[in-house]
C-alpha cells in the first residue's frame, strides 16, 4: 500500500493514511524551504558581533517579526522556545516567584501546564469542566481572589478539540484577581484560529511549529507588555534574558513561513477539514451502534474528531488500525504507549473504564476523502471485531 499523508521523511512501511495531526504533521513546502535554505546557508550565533552573526540576528528578528504580527503580538513579546512544552512551563514556572500567590489550571489542560503548576511551589486550584468540556465559569469565580498570581485555561483541547469561551475566563480574572497573569495553550488553536482575535484577552500564548507545519522543536511563548516572566534556563540571558540558549535560526524561520502558509489558506482548509470530520464520525458511528462522538454540541475546531467505543481497549484498536495503515492515537502525543485512560474524559465525566476506550482521529490540511472513508472503514471493521470478541469473553466466563 503505498504512503500518501504520513509525515515526510519518516519510514513509512504500510501506513495508507495519517490522522494524527494534533501530535504532530507533514511540514509545510514554504517551512522547508526556509528551515533548509538556512540549514545550507546559514550558520552564524545570533548573540555575536561580527557580520555572520548579524545575517544570523536579521532572520532571527525577521521571524520574530511575522510571528508576532500573524498571532497580534509586538516583536519584543516574542519568546522563542524549544516548543509548546517549554513555552507553557516558562508560563507557568516564570510569571512571578514560584512561591508566590496561587495557580488556578483547569482540570483538562496538557501535562506541559499542569505538571508544571504542580511542582511550581504554589498553591494549585484546579477548574472543573462539564460533560461538554467547557470549564464551569462559576466555579472559576469562587476560585479566583487576590491571591492568585497565574490562570492557565487552554484555548483548545489536546484530545477532544473542545474551544474554550477565553473571553469569559478573562473578564472573571480581571474582575476578581486583578494582579493575575493569565495563560492560554494555545498549541492546538493555532492550526485553525485566528490567535489575533481568538487569544487576544490572554497575557501569555504558546504555540509549538509542528502543530502547523512548522518544524518540530520549534515553539514560542508570547508576552503581553507588562507581563513579567523570569527565565527558567540560565545561561547567556537571549531573548531579553527570558530564555537563554544559542536560537534555533532554522526552526524559526520555518516556524514563521509555516504559520504565514496556515494564516493565509485557514478559512478554506477549516471548511473543507470540518466537513470531512463530520463525515468520518457520522461513517463510524453509524457503523458502529455503540460508538459515541464527544462533545459534539460544544464548539471544536474542525481537525478533531474524538470517539469513544465503550467495551474497547483502545490499545487494542490502535494495534489493528496500525495493521490496516490507519495512524490515529488515544490522546495527547506524551502519553502514547502507556494507554492510561484519559484525564481529560475522566474530568468530563466518563468512567474510568470508558475513558480507557477513546480513539483520537485528527485531520489535517492534505486529509482527502478517501483518507476518510478507508480510515472509517478500518475503523468501524477493528472496532465491530474486538467487540464481538469481547462478548465472547463475556459469555465463556459466565
Amino acid at each position: 500500500m503505498v504512503a500518501r499523508h504520513a509525515p515526510a521523511g519518516a519510514t513509512l512501511g504500510c501506513v495508507a493514511v495519517y490522522l494524527d495531526h494534533a501530535a504532530g504533521g507533514p511540514m509545510h513546502p514554504d517551512a522547508v524551504a526556509a528551515t533548509v535554505g538556512w540549514i545550507t546557508s546559514g550558520f552564524g550565533n545570533p548573540s555575536g558581533a561580527h557580520q555572520v552573526a548579524r545575517r544570523a540576528r536579521q532572520a532571527i528578528d525577521e521571524a520574530r517579526e511575522e510571528i508576532a504580527d500573524l498571532i497580534g503580538f509586538t516583536p519584543g513579546g516574542i519568546v522563542f522556545t524549544s516548543g509548546g512544552t517549554e513555552a507553557d512551563n516558562l508560563a507557568l514556572l516564570g510569571s512571578s516567584a514560584p512561591s508566590r500567590g496561587a495557580v488556578v489550571v483547569s482540570a483538562v489542560e496538557h501535562p506541559a501546564v499542569l505538571e508544571a503548576a504542580l511542582r511550581s511551589g504554589r498553591e494549585v486550584r484546579v477548574l472543573r469542566v462539564g460533560s461538554d468540556g467547557r470549564v464551569d465559569l462559576d466555579q472559576l469565580s469562587r476560585l479566583l481572589d487576590p491571591a492568585v498570581a497565574v490562570v492557565s485555561v487552554q484555548l483548545v483541547n489536546h484530545e477532544t478539540g473542545v474551544v474554550q469561551d477565553l473571553d469569559a475566563v478573562a473578564k472573571r480574572v480581571r474582575k476578581r484577581s486583578p494582579g493575575a497573569v493569565f495563560h492560554t495553550d494555545a498549541v492546538q488553536a493555532a492550526p485553525w484560529m485566528d490567535l489575533r482575535s481568538a487569544a487576544a484577552c490572554a497575557d501569555l500564548v504558546s504555540i509549538s511549529g509542528h502543530k502547523f507545519g512548522g518544524p518540530q522543536g520549534a515553539g514560542v511563548l508570547a508576552v503581553r507588555p507588562g507581563a513579567q516572566i523570569s527565565p527558567i534556563l540560565h545561561g547567556g540571558g537571549q531573548e531579553r534574558r527570558r530564555r537563554s540558549g544559542t536560537h534555533n535560526v532554522a526552526g524559526a524561520l520555518g516556524m514563521a513561513a509555516a504559520l504565514r502558509a496556515r494564516s493565509e489558506q485557514r478559512a478554506e482548509i477549516a471548511a473543507r477539514v470540518a466537513g470531512l470530520r463530520d463525515r468520518l464520525r457520522d461513517a463510524v458511528t453509524g457503523g458502529v451502534s455503540s460508538a459515541v462522538a464527544t462533545a459534539v454540541d460544544s464548539p471544536r475546531v474542525p481537525g478533531h474528531c474524538h470517539l469513544r467505543f465503550p467495551g474497547v481497549e483502545a490499545e487494542s484498536l490502535l494495534f489493528l488500525l496500525d495493521e490496516a495503515g490507519v495512524c490515529a492515537s488515544a490522546g495527547a502525543a506524551c502519553a502514547s504507549g502507556a494507554f492510561e485512560p484519559s484525564p481529560v474524559l475522566m474530568a468530563m465525566g466518563v468512567s474510568k473504564e470508558e475513558a480507557g476506550s477513546c480513539l483520537r482521529l485528527t485531520l489535517g490540511p492534505d486529509t482527502t476523502s478517501s483518507d476518510v472513508d478507508f480510515a472509517a472503514e478500518a475503523v468501524v471493521e477493528s472496532a465491530t471485531r474486538l467487540g464481538s470478541d469481547a462478548a465472547a469473553k463475556a459469555l465463556v466466563s459466565r
